[in-house]
């Protein structure tokens, strides 16, 4: 599959795992379609991986950023979601979900593995869009999320391990479901750090 280019992006972006449809407008934004009981996630109590969502990274190697996007997505089963994920290699990564939760809501997930997955429910969202960002700040990174854009609330705070080089990307994933569309725009991505942490400015 070619390589794609949003010019809000600081390098050329490749397909892991294809998806069933994608559209972009070059500039800052983009849909990702994924196929059925796709997924990214390696069960903490089996040890078993189902690794088959689509994912599109680009390759970072800046010690300070902030990547950020209004997400959306046509919720249809449980745990459908977009993403804004970190990929560093099949048994280190992290995601942070934008997700469809059993009760019906959407909300604020967010999953980080180390050889296997932790799985941690953040907040509800009563609304059908979210911003997700990631910061990276040298050996460790903050997820936020944000309804306006402006003001950011922290997920969580942790590390990958010892790390230069790093994809960063998003996701579509329908895990229980037969297909899920992610739509991502305003995307930006900033070479700087992070100024705090706590109310993510």
């Amino acid at each position: 599959m070619k390589t794609l280019s949003l010019q809000a992006l600081p390098a050329s972006l490749q397909w892991i795992n294809a998806p069933v449809d994608w559209q972009s407008n070059h500039v800052d934004a983009l849909s990702i379609t994924a196929g059925a009981k796709t997924d990214l996630f390696i069960d903490p109590q089996s040890s078993r991986p189902v690794v088959n969502a689509p994912r599109l990274v680009f390759e970072s190697q800046d010690r300070d950023f902030l990547f950020s996007a209004r997400v959306s997505v046509d919720f249809r089963a449980t745990f459908d979601a977009g993403v804004l994920l970190l990929y560093v290699n099949p048994q280190r990564w992290a995601k942070l979900c934008f997700e469809y939760a059993p009760d019906g809501r959407p909300m604020i997930v967010s999953v980080v593995t180390q050889t296997t997955s932790d799985d941690c429910n953040s907040q509800p969202i009563d609304d059908d869009e979210i911003y997700l960002r990631i910061a990276r700040l040298d050996q460790a990174f903050a997820f936020h999320f944000s309804a306006n854009g402006h003001y950011w609330h922290l997920v969580r705070l942790f590390r990958l391990g010892e790390i230069d080089a790093l994809n960063v990307g998003f996701s579509a994933q329908s895990p229980t479901g037969d297909v899920c569309t992610a739509r991502f725009s305003e995307i930006r991505f900033e070479k700087r750090r992070l100024n705090a942490l706590r109310n993510g400015e």
